[in-house]
């Protein structure tokens, strides 16, 4: 449990400092603001992948549910949180003049597209997860 806790901390580590230093010339308190908004709205979609995984997987205890979801949704947070520096990059150069509003366009629709793609896997691969720490957990408990 404490590699696990190490590596969200290291992904939120290095999502905080990429995407601050993709806001560039902004404000410190807008760059916090735009920070935590960013993983504000990451980790509610990411609660409703989790959502939407965990309804096929039968807890029998509300504790162990809590705590795989605590686990799951905070690392995952983490990681679907590495669009946001990328996010942040084109709309800084959209606003400098460094790209047109088409160019921009598209790049904000393929980073969707590779979002949404990312997270329909992304829910398969937390179910399979909770499918094995289940497992794990039936077996200690015999």
């Amino acid at each position: 449990m404490t590699f696990i806790t190490i590596g969200i901390i290291i992904v939120y580590l290095l999502v905080i400092a990429w995407t601050w230093n993709s806001l560039e010339d902004e404000e410190k308190t807008k760059k916090f603001f735009i920070i935590l908004v960013g993983l504000i709205v990451v980790f509610l979609i990411t609660q409703i992948v989790f959502s939407i995984s965990k309804s096929k997987i039968n807890y029998e205890n509300s504790d162990v549910e809590k705590n795989v979801s605590q686990v799951i949704v905070l690392l995952f947070t983490g990681l679907n949180s590495l669009v946001l520096p990328i996010v942040a990059k084109n709309i800084k150069k959209k606003y400098n003049g460094e790209i047109g509003d088409n160019v921009f366009r598209v790049r904000m629709i393929i980073i969707c597209i590779v979002f949404l793609i990312c997270l329909i896997l992304e829910c398969g691969y937390m179910a399979d997860i909770q499918e094995g720490i289940l497992r794990i957990y039936e077996s200690n408990m015999n």
